[in-house]
């Protein structure tokens, strides 16, 4: 290639308005050296055409020096040489060229070489948010995939991934990119934290409803970034990728949080500080006691749900969605087949999550007597209704007929504990509490595992905690029930 490749031009213009370019006379100086003070350095290259096509090339001009547009031509020089004798490729590549923004610097000539000798196309101009845009869609159309799956798989997108990563071309996304991405994710769970703890009401306020991104979450995020990422080298006819840096990264881990007990020194800390020992957080049978009395008196509806759920650990939505048909009153049997899931804000009704979780259990009679007293207010409902009562088969229903929300069971729960000056657990946090006084009741970890409908006794583990300021007799499902005063506080009203 002659060396007058590399030259200079200006913006000047003649007086037809026309830039001059190279035809400027005050490019050079007299004796034809070039000008140092104006115009900019610049370089053409002669490229490979499309079959039919008329001659191209690539001019670059926004260069300070020679030098700097000398090494620009030839980095283009080395990329048109990973061709070889491909002519097909050769093209490609010189497609690639023409299409980087004028002041943008070329591509990576070794990203380029891995993609030339992994067979991938040359450059794919994709970024990280439109390929995660179209996956998802593309995800929406495969019937293996549960629709809550799509809608985590949503969330972590819009949430995280996009905001984060979004903007990043497909081909030059790295494993420092999504470090990054998660050190950003536990920046912000911090200054939720400490703006949680400050003394300024406002700033407390700001973060109101907000929700710190946890290490199990985080885990869930990679999962998704990395089975996309896999999905687009596999790609048999046109591969995105040659390399999935999601498999790279290194989280904290995900390990779930012992539960841990509110004794009377942990509660008087959250009562001093507002601070709890841990996220999965046990009442005392004492304190459970406390808040079932309460919520006799003051949620007599929801009542019932709660006592079960204490009593034999269902998760929510296997108490929101328990079938009428489920609940044997005369015999004390419960079967646990189905759920009342969220998809986004929509409830729906599905299978349980697992074979284990597909169970049968015995009742006590404290909670066969509570859960009788329901069904008998249920039907005074149904009474009052008449005709306009739906046929939803499910056993606890709201006093119209219609079935709960799951997350309306949520917020009445948390507001009775509010109420109550009870110190805070989650609604979930009643299953831990049924697992722990098992476990002081007598009961071996196979039994909890059973009752929980865990397949893995490893994951029974986590929800049992020893309260060791019980002295209980060691029975198991009357026992436990047992463990449970109540000390009830005048008349439960009438529904």
């Amino acid at each position: 290639m002659s060396t007058q490749s590399v030259f200079k031009r200006c913006s000047c213009r003649d007086r037809d308005g026309r830039k001059l370019g190279t035809r400027c006379p005050n490019l050079r100086r007299p004796g034809g050296a070039w000008n140092p003070t104006h115009g900019r350095w610049a370089y053409q290259l002669e490229l490979p055409t499309h079959p039919g096509q008329r001659r191209r090339q690539l001019r670059r001009s926004t260069f300070d020096t020679r030098d700097a547009a000398t090494a620009e031509r030839e980095h283009a020089r080395a990329l048109l040489a990973l061709a070889s004798d491909e002519p097909t490729v050769a093209v490609e590549i010189a497609d690639m060229l023409l299409s980087v923004l004028s002041g943008t610097p070329l591509p990576d000539r070794d990203t380029i070489a891995r993609r030339v000798r992994a067979g991938l196309p040359a450059t794919v101009t994709t970024t990280v948010g439109e390929y995660l845009r179209s996956w998802l869609t593309s995800r929406r159309n495969l019937q293996s995939v549960q629709p809550s799956t799509l809608i985590a798989n949503e969330s972590h997108i819009d949430v995280h991934l996009t905001p984060h990563l979004g903007a990043i071309p497909l081909v030059k996304l790295r494993v420092e990119h999504i470090e990054a991405m998660f050190t950003a994710i536990a920046d912000r769970n911090t200054a939720i934290d400490i703006a949680r703890q400050s003394d300024d009401p406002a700033i407390r306020a700001s973060v109101r409803g907000l929700r710190t991104t946890g290490p199990a979450t985080m885990h869930r995020i990679r999962a998704t970034l990395r089975k996309a990422l896999n999905d687009a080298i596999r790609r048999s006819n046109n591969r995105l990728m040659d390399f999935n840096p999601a498999a790279h990264i290194n989280l904290p881990s995900g390990v779930r949080p012992k539960a841990r007990v509110w004794t009377a020194k942990a509660v008087q800390r959250w009562r001093d500080t507002g601070e709890r020992p841990s996220p999965v957080m046990v009442w005392t049978p004492q304190q459970a006691g406390e808040f079932l009395d309460y919520a006799e008196y003051h949620d007599i509806v929801l009542y019932p749900l709660f006592t079960l759920i204490l009593h034999r650990a269902l998760r929510r939505g296997e108490a929101v969605g328990l079938p009428d048909t489920a609940v044997d009153l005369d015999n004390l049997i419960l079967s646990v087949t189905q759920q009342m899931a969220t998809h986004g804000y929509t409830p729906v009704i599905k299978n349980v999550k697992s074979d284990s979780g597909n169970r049968v259990m015995a009742l006590a009679e404290p909670t066969g007597a509570v859960l009788r007293a329901h069904h008998a207010r249920r039907a005074r409902w149904k009474l009052a209704c008449g005709a306009a009562w739906p046929d939803t088969g499910l056993f606890f229903v709201q006093p119209d007929g219609q079935p709960w929300h799951p997350n309306t069971v949520t917020d009445r729960f948390e507001a009775l504990v509010h109420a109550a000056g009870l110190p805070p657990i989650r609604l979930h946090d009643l299953r831990h509490c049924a697992a722990t006084y098992l476990k002081a009741a007598g009961a071996d970890l196979k039994d909890i595992q059973e009752l929980l409908g865990h397949s893995s006794a490893a994951m029974t583990d986590v929800y049992t905690s020893v309260i060791v300021e019980l002295d209980v007799e060691r029975a198991k499902a009357e026992a436990a029930a047992k463990l449970l005063p109540r000390h009830r506080r005048g008349q439960r009203p009438a529904a």
